[in-house]
């Protein structure tokens, strides 16, 4: 299956549905990325952060606000939600007999995630399971590199998890790696997901951000700035 990028403020952004993303995955390796529109930000300021996204060997719409710029723009590409796409990968690998790591999160948190995760998933093999709360990365790289799992899950927040599997990338060419954000947090139980409603609507940030609204500094003005930035950009660039 061949890949087919748009330009979304010059970053590049796979067009796959969700299953073609999923069926991607599961048939290559190296860095896959969930790309916001804080992210998108991130990258504007760090031409690091931006190489890597630039060399992610795919890339999905996370987020109503990529969905909403892509459409300003002429693209008719679909949100894929990234802790749907990271579980769905979850239970393909676990069916497929291969390993899978987890990396991130509150120790008590990690925990419960791999207890959630083995009785909900027949057959899950997680062979490493690691907090986030560590200071020796090299130790963490390196137990990596000796467990050699096929699928790394990275919940370290962003841009952290990012630059984390990018050396991951160079270390375990035949692995995957996915930043999963909060997704532990939700998969442990110790947060609850937005309503089916709401995330039909796309409004699961703002549910989010309702529910913790320490989160509204990340959304404003991040998501209304992106939006015009979008906008200025289909309009006076001519994309």
């Amino acid at each position: 299956m061949e890949r087919t990028i748009v330009k979304l403020q010059g970053l590049p952004v796979d067009t796959f549905t969700f299953e073609e993303a999923v069926d991607y995955a599961e048939n290559t390796h190296g860095q896959v990325i969930t790309i916001n529109p804080e992210m998108i930000a991130f990258a504007k300021k760090d031409s690091e952060f931006k190489t890597i996204i630039e060399q992610a060997d795919l890339i999905i719409p996370d987020g109503i606000g990529v969905e909403i710029g892509l459409k300003i723009l002429g693209h008719k590409v679909r949100r894929i939600a990234g802790i749907e796409f990271a579980y769905r990968l979850l239970e393909n690998f676990a069916y497929n007999n291969k390993s899978i790591a987890l990396v991130g999160a509150k120790p008590e948190i990690l925990e419960k995630t791999v207890e959630n995760l083995k009785s909900k998933i027949n057959g899950i093999n997680i062979i490493y399971a690691q907090d986030g709360y560590f200071q020796d990365e090299e130790r963490v790289l390196n137990e990596l590199k000796i467990t050699t799992p096929d699928l790394i899950l990275t919940a370290l927040g962003s841009p952290k998890q990012e630059l984390f599997n990018r050396k991951l990338k160079d270390m375990l060419p035949h692995s995957l790696t996915i930043g999963v954000g909060g997704s532990f947090d939700v998969w442990s139980g110790v947060i609850k997901r937005a309503p089916v409603i709401w995330q039909k609507f796309g409004l699961e940030w703002l549910y989010r951000t309702i529910k913790e609204p320490k989160r509204i500094k990340r959304i404003f003005p991040t998501l209304p700035l992106f939006v015009l930035n979008v906008v200025y950009e289909r309009v006076f660039r001519k994309v």
